[in-house]
C-alpha cells in the first residue's frame, strides 16, 4: 500500500502539469462547444420542418348509372389509381374483375368537395353505360358514387424528396413495436445512446452471421440524417453521441420517434429519395400505412438497414431474406405467433411493379396546372407545404388522346417525319380541361403546342362569322340564301385580294346552313362583310381573353393565329350551348391536414346568345352529316351526332378540326415546327385523329335543345315557308321563336294567297297551324 501511494505521488508530480493543462483544455473547449451543439440542437429540432412536394391529382371519377362508361375505360382508370388486381377486393385500392363486371374497393380520399369514404361496390355495365352501381357492405343500390383519383404528379424543390408526414397516432402499433424490436429494443429507457445495445448487436450479428440489429440508436439515426453529413470519422461519431444526448435531454420520446418515421431513407426512384414510412409505404405497396400486413410491414423495417441492398424490385432475394428475418424478430418478441409468423413468411414480397411515385407523366397538361395556381400559390409553397392539388384531368381521356396523337399520325401521309400534333379535350358542359397533349410525343417536357404555338385557323372561324349573323334573326336565319359568288377586295397595301373556294368552283345561291356546312369561302366572306369584320373581331376577343385579333377581311377565312387551346376556348362557348366559360385546370387546393383552402369553380357567364349557338351547332352538325366532316359517318360516329368544323390553312400547312359532342369538346391541329407544307386538309388530317379519340372515348351524343327555343318547323328551301314533312325536298330546320315562318305552302307550292286568288276551285287551303309536327324533326 504504501509503495501504491508513493508511486502515485511521483506520477502526480511528474504529469500534474499536463493534467491539469488537459482538463483545463477539456472543459474550456468541451464546455463552449456542447453550448454549441445545444443551440444547433433547439434551432434545428424545435423547428423541425419537413418540405413536403405538393401532389397533383387527376380527377376523382365519379360513376352514375346511365354514364357512359365501358371495361377497357375503367380498367384504365383503375390502373392510373394504381389499383391493383385480386381475388377478393377486400384492400383498400384493389379490386375483381369480371368480363363488364367489377367489384372494387375504393380508397378513402379529401377533394373539395369534402371527404370520401373508402367503399366496396359492385359496378355493372352494358350497351356502353354503367349499369347498376352497388353498396356491396349496405346491399342498397347506389345513385352515384366517386373513385379515388390518381396522382399524376409531384412538385419538388431542390432536395427532390418524396415525403409523406404521418402523426405518431396514425402509425399502426404493430409498425411500432416491429420498428423498436428491431432497431432499438431499449428505445424507452436509453438516453440518446445505448453502449450495451451496442455491443449486444455485435453479439447478435456475429453470433447469427446476418445484419440481424443495429447498432445506433433511432435518436442517432435521426442525428444522422438531420444533423451530420455520411463521413465516418471519429469526430463524425463524437458529434452524433453528443447531438443524440443532448436531443434526449431537451425532446420527449414521442417527438423523437415521429420525427424519425418521417425522415428515415427508405429508396431511390430516379432523383426522388423516398423518406419516412408514409411515403414508403405508397412508394412500395400503392396503400396507406394502416392498410399493411405484418409481412409488409416487416419489409419496410427490414430496409432500414439498406434500402440498396434490400429493394425489393432490384433484389427480391435479399429482400425476401431480411423480411423473413425481420419476421422472426417479430415472433421472438411476441409480436406475432409461430404460426401467423409462418404464414406471413409464405405471403410473396407483394410490391407494385413500380414506384408508386407520380412523376410528371402529362408536361402539357401540369404546365396549365402551373400557371392557374400561379397567383396563388408562390414555388417555395408548392415544393415544401404538402399541398393536394385536385385537377379536372381524365387519365382515360388523356390516354386515348395520347393514343390517337402517336398511332393514327404515323397513318396520315408517306412521310410522317417531322409532322407534329396538338390536342385540348374539355367537358362540353363545364370547361373542364380533362387532356393535354402537346406534341407527338406527349411525354416531352419543352415546347407545349397545345398552350404555344399559335398558328393560322383557317375556316375554324366560320362558325362565329355565322354566328354573328344568326344573333340577327330579323335579318338571318339557317335557309337565308347568300351568294357564292366571286368577290374581289381592294386592300390597304394597294393589291387585290381575291378568295377562292376549295374546289376553285363558285355555287351560285346557297342557303345559310349549307353555306357553313360545306364550308364555302365566297359566301362567308360575303356574310362577314354584311354583318362587319369588327364584330367578328370583338365576338373572338370576347370569347378568348387575351387574344389578338386583326378585324381586316381575311379574318373571315381564318387569317388569325391562335393557338389549340384558344381555339378549345372560343368552340367552348358554342358546346356549353352559348354558355361563356372559362377552361379551367384546378378543382381545389386541399392542405396537409386535409382542408379545402382553396377552390376554383369557373364562373358561368348568362348566356346571351344561347339560341343563335344552338343554330350554329346544328348547321354544324349538318357539316358532320353531309359536308366537310361526312367522313366521320363512315367512321362509324354518326349515333354521336358531332357538331364539328374542319379548318386548312394557305398551302395545306395546317390541318385543323375542332368537333364537339354532348360530353366533349376536342381541338386538334396538325401541323411542322418550321411552317412548312403538312400536306394534310383538316379533314384529311385533323378530324382523323379527332375520330381515333371518340372511337374509344366514352362520350354522350349531342342533343341540341330545339323545340322552345329555336323552333323546329319544315320548310321549302326554295321559297323559305312553312310547308308539310312529307313534301318533295322539304327540310326541317331550327328558327329563333318569334322569327320562324308562319306563311304556309302546301306541296303543290299553293299558298293561302293562291286559294283566295283561285277559289272558284274545288281545292281547300290546309289550315295554317297543321302541316308541322316537331316529333317528325330527325
Amino acid at each position: 500500500m504504501a509503495r501504491f501511494l508513493d508511486l502515485s505521488r511521483r506520477f502526480y508530480r511528474w504529469f500534474r502539469v499536463p493534467i491539469w493543462l488537459g482538463l483545463g483544455l477539456a472543459i474550456g473547449f468541451l464546455g463552449p462547444y456542447l453550448w454549441y451543439l445545444d443551440r444547433l440542437v433547439r434551432a434545428g429540432f424545435e423547428g423541425l420542418h419537413f418540405d413536403t412536394p405538393s401532389r397533383v391529382y387527376a380527377r376523382a371519377l365519379e360513376l352514375r348509372p346511365g354514364r357512359a362508361m365501358d371495361a377497357e375505360t375503367l380498367l384504365l382508370e383503375l390502373q392510373a389509381a394504381r389499383y391493383s388486381e385480386s381475388t377478393d377486393a377486400l384492400q383498400p385500392g384493389s379490386y375483381v374483375r369480371d368480363g363488364a363486371r367489377f367489384l372494387i374497393q375504393t380508397r378513402a380520399f379529401v377533394d373539395g368537395s369534402g371527404a370520401q369514404p373508402s367503399r366496396r361496390i359492385r359496378v355493372a355495365l352494358a350497351n356502353g353505360r354503367v349499369g347498376k352501381l352497388e353498396d356491396v357492405a349496405a346491399k342498397r343500390a347506389l345513385e352515384v358514387v366517386q373513385l379515388d383519383p390518381a396522382r399524376i404528379a409531384t412538385l419538388y424543390g431542390k432536395a427532390r424528396q418524396e415525403r409523406r408526414l404521418v402523426k405518431l397516432n396514425e402509425v399502426p402499433p404493430l409498425f411500432l413495436r416491429t420498428l423498436l424490436a428491431v432497431e432499438d429494443k431499449d428505445f424507452a429507457s436509453h438516453h440518446g445512446i445505448d453502449p450495451w445495445g451496442m455491443a449486444r448487436a455485435i453479439f447478435v450479428n456475429v453470433k447469427s452471421g446476418e445484419l440481424s440489429q443495429g447498432g445506433s440508436t433511432l435518436t442517432q439515426q435521426l442525428v444522422r440524417n438531420q444533423f451530420l453529413d455520411r463521413r465516418k470519422k471519429f469526430v463524425r461519431k463524437f458529434n452524433e453521441i453528443c447531438l443524440a444526448l443532448l436531443i434526449e435531454a431537451r425532446f420527449g420520446k414521442q417527438a423523437i420517434l415521429e420525427a424519425y418515421l418521417n425522415d428515415v431513407y427508405l429508396g431511390q426512384h430516379g432523383s426522388q429519395s423516398v423518406h419516412g414510412v408514409g411515403a414508403a409505404s405508397e412508394f412500395y405497396f400503392g396503400r396507406e400505412l394502416e392498410t399493411l400486413a405484418p409481412h409488409e410491414m416487416a419489409l419496410l423495417v427490414g430496409m432500414i438497414q439498406g434500402p440498396s441492398l434490400f429493394d425489393p424490385r432490384r433484389a427480391p432475394a435479399n429482400a425476401l431474406k431480411r423480411r423473413n428475418l425481420v419476421l422472426r424478430e417479430m415472433q421472438q418478441a411476441g409480436l406475432l405467433s409461430a404460426l401467423e409468423a409462418k404464414g406471413q413468411q409464405r405471403m410473396a414480397l407483394n410490391v407494385t411493379a413500380s414506384g408508386a411515385i407520380a412523376r410528371n407523366r402529362y408536361p402539357g397538361f401540369i404546365e396549365l396546372v402551373r400557371a392557374q395556381i400561379a397567383r396563388d400559390y408562390d414555388a417555395g409553397a408548392l415544393a415544401s407545404e404538402g399541398l393536394a392539388i385536385h385537377t379536372t384531368l381524365a387519365p382515360s381521356t388523356q390516354q386515348y388522346a395520347e393514343r390517337a396523337v402517336s398511332e393514327k399520325i404515323k397513318t396520315l401521309a408517306k412521310d410522317s417525319s417531322g409532322l407534329q400534333a396538338a390536342m385540348v379535350v374539355t367537358r362540353a358542359a363545364s370547361g373542364a380541361i380533362e387532356a393535354v397533349v402537346g406534341g407527338r410525343d406527349a411525354q416531352q417536357q419543352g415546347f407545349n403546342r397545345a398552350a404555344m404555338a399559335a398558328r393560322p385557323i383557317g375556316s375554324l372561324v366560320k362558325p362565329f362569322v355565322y354566328l354573328v349573323a344568326l344573333a340577327q334573326p330579323e335579318r338571318w336565319s339557317l335557309p337565308s340564301p347568300l351568294q357564292d359568288t366571286a368577290i374581289a377586295l381592294r386592300q390597304r397595301n394597294g393589291q387585290t385580294w381575291q378568295p377562292r373556294n376549295s374546289d376553285n368552283l363558285e355555287h351560285g345561291e346557297v342557303a345559310l346552313i349549307d353555306a357553313l356546312a360545306r364550308s364555302y369561302n365566297l359566301a362567308t366572306v360575303r356574310l362577314g362583310l354584311e354583318v362587319g369584320v369588327q364584330k367578328v373581331e370583338r365576338l373572338l376577343e370576347a370569347l378568348i381573353p387575351g387574344a389578338d385579333v386583326s378585324p381586316h377581311p381575311s379574318l373571315l377565312l381564318g387569317a388569325t393565329e391562335l393557338t389549340p387551346l384558344q381555339v378549345a376556348q372560343a368552340y367552348q362557348y358554342l358546346a356549353a350551348d352559348g354558355h361563356l366559360l372559362p377552361l379551367s385546370s384546378v378543382t381545389a387546393v386541399i392542405d396537409r391536414n386535409g382542408r379545402a383552402i382553396s377552390r376554383y369553380r369557373a364562373p358561368q357567364g348568362a348566356g346571351e346568345l344561347v339560341e343563335a349557338a344552338r343554330l350554329v351547332s346544328f348547321a354544324m352538325q349538318e357539316g358532320s352529316r353531309s359536308g366537310t366532316g361526312a367522313a366521320l359517318v363512315g367512321l362509324g360516329l354518326g349515333d354521336l351526332n358531332v357538331a364539328g368544323k374542319t379548318g386548312t390553312s394557305d398551302d395545306l400547312r395546317d390541318s385543323w378540326y375542332a368537333g364537339f359532342t354532348g360530353g366533349h369538346l376536342a381541338v386538334v391541329w396538325l401541323g411542322r415546327d418550321d411552317n412548312q407544307r403538312a400536306g394534310l386538309y383538316g379533314a384529311t388530317g385533323a378530324m382523323r385523329v379527332w375520330a381515333a379519340l371518340f372511337e374509344k372515348l366514352p362520350s354522350e351524343p349531342l342533343q341540341l335543345d330545339l323545340g322552345h327555343n329555336p323552333v323546329v318547323r319544315w320548310i321549302d328551301p326554295q321559297t323559305q315557308r312553312a310547308t308539310s314533312a312529307e313534301c318533295e325536298g322539304a327540310r326541317a330546320l331550327p328558327f329563333i321563336r318569334g322569327f320562324e315562318p308562319t306563311e304556309y305552302m302546301d306541296c303543290d307550292r299553293w299558298t293561302l294567297d293562291d286559294w283566295f286568288r283561285n277559289r272558284f276551285t274545288d281545292r281547300d287551303p290546309p289550315p295554317v297551324n297543321e302541316p308541322w309536327n316537331d316529333d317528325d324533326v330527325p
